[in-house]
């Protein structure tokens, strides 16, 4: 598996301003009640995707890193893959969930999906191609050609295999799939239950694992979706935490969360690294429903002080921009580790150093600047008619006199 496909996802729910405490864990916001904390957890787990890849990219040998034993957390990117998605599920589901399980049409619901998160991803995409092209190439297969543009400007990459211009792209082909898909997949929640949308979406793919050689499946450079679709639908299907009973929302979901993940983590500490990613198609299903019932736990505000780090300022803000800094950071991280850092450190561990204290700051930055220019007008408009009125009035707002001079300072 190309290592640059180890790690996911953009976001894939609209962001709000941050919550403040109500009663129910939720607050109304641009018309629907939001989750306080998933935010905060995309910042979260955005943050550890860069934190990732500063790693990889430093040390050769993935999996059998040349890195010390000590950073050895930093190495399982691609869980974020399963966090992401079911996050994603998560956040879509919860207006639906609270609408009895009904989308209120699909066409509205792609609309809004394309509007939120095509305008970013194809600015990000012409960024990365002119640094893959005269800086530093993304990946092993070489700098990126006329198919590159073509099947990642379609966000086809996961259906068509190209040179990749950004190592993280792979996993916005798998979310616009799972977007196609997730219409089908509340309308199972809605008819049939949770229990028959998670069998009838996970049983095909342990099937298909236990069929493969060995019982392990060897995972290619697209087709990731049919494999990801169960982590996704445990998102969904957590959503239910938002219209449960008060019995149901008391109880100890992290605790729960513990013990799930316990025998997950128990398993990779004792087979190690190389046996981990060469079973990361098992290892995937295993941890979703741990990862899903912390994202219950928090959208329930327990633990208290877990909601409270997540709502913060610092984190908060860093979850408004989580998906601009999952679109640009490689390209970043990548021309400090190949272009800079040899100039100043020797490789290694100087290097890794090298590397979080110029990328880290820069990415994040980068993505703050990137974000106020392509994602947050798209946050904060639904319509180009919106938008462009929204420019328009900046505009005279900041005009030659400035707003400061619009109005004589009295005597």
């Amino acid at each position: 598996m190309d290592s640059s496909r180890l790690v996911s996802s953009a976001p894939a729910s609209p962001a709000s301003p941050a919550p403040t405490a109500r009663g129910d864990g939720a607050r109304e916001a641009h018309g629907r009640r939001e989750v306080p904390g998933l935010e905060g957890l995309r910042g979260l787990a955005a943050l550890y995707v860069l934190l990732f890849h500063c790693w990889l990219y430093t040390f050769p040998g993935y999996p059998d890193s040349s890195a010390p034993w000590w950073l050895d957390g930093l190495m399982y990117g691609r869980l974020a893959v399963v966090f992401f998605l079911i996050l994603s599920g998560f956040s879509l589901a919860v207006s639906p969930a609270r609408a009895g399980w009904r989308l209120g049409g699909v066409g509205p619901f792609l609309r809004r999906r394309a509007w939120r998160i095509l305008p970013p991803y194809w600015a990000a995409l012409a960024m990365s191609l002119v640094i893959a092209w005269f800086v530093v190439p993304a990946s092993h297969f070489g700098p990126p050609t006329g198919a590159t543009v073509l099947v990642y400007g379609l966000v086809a990459q996961d259906v068509f295999t190209a040179p990749t211009p950004n190592g993280t792209f792979w996993s916005i082909g798998v979310e616009a799939e799972l977007y196609l898909l997730f219409p089908f997949l509340l309308l199972l929640r809605r008819r049939l239950g949770a229990v028959v949308l998670v069998a009838g979406v996970t049983l095909p793919v342990v099937a298909r694992g236990l069929m493969a050689a060995n019982a392990s499946p060897v995972e290619g450079s697209n087709w990731l979706t049919p494999h990801l679709a169960p982590v996704f639908a445990a998102g969904l299907v957590g959503a239910g935490i938002v219209v449960a009973s008060d019995r149901v929302r008391r109880l100890p979901w992290h605790g729960f969360a513990v013990l799930a993940a316990v025998p997950v983590a128990a398993l990779v500490a004792v087979k190690g690294a190389v046996w981990t990613v060469d079973h990361y198609f098992w290892v995937d299903l295993a941890v979703a429903p741990a990862m899903t019932m912390l994202i219950a736990a928090v959208a329930t505000g327990k633990p208290a002080f877990l909601l409270r780090l997540l709502t913060a300022r610092p984190v908060r803000g860093l979850g408004d921009i989580s998906y601009s800094l999952y679109l640009v950071h490689l390209p970043i991280v990548m021309t400090v580790i190949r272009r800079v850092a040899p100039h100043f450190v020797a490789p290694g561990l100087p290097t890794f150093w090298f590397t979080l204290v110029l990328a880290l700051p820069a990415s994040v930055l980068g993505a703050w600047l990137f974000a106020r220019i392509f994602e947050l007008p798209f946050k904060r408009n639904r319509s180009w008619k919106s938008l462009l009125a929204q420019v328009r009035s900046r505009a005279a707002a900041t005009g030659p006199r400035g707003p400061a001079e619009a109005t004589p300072a009295g005597p």
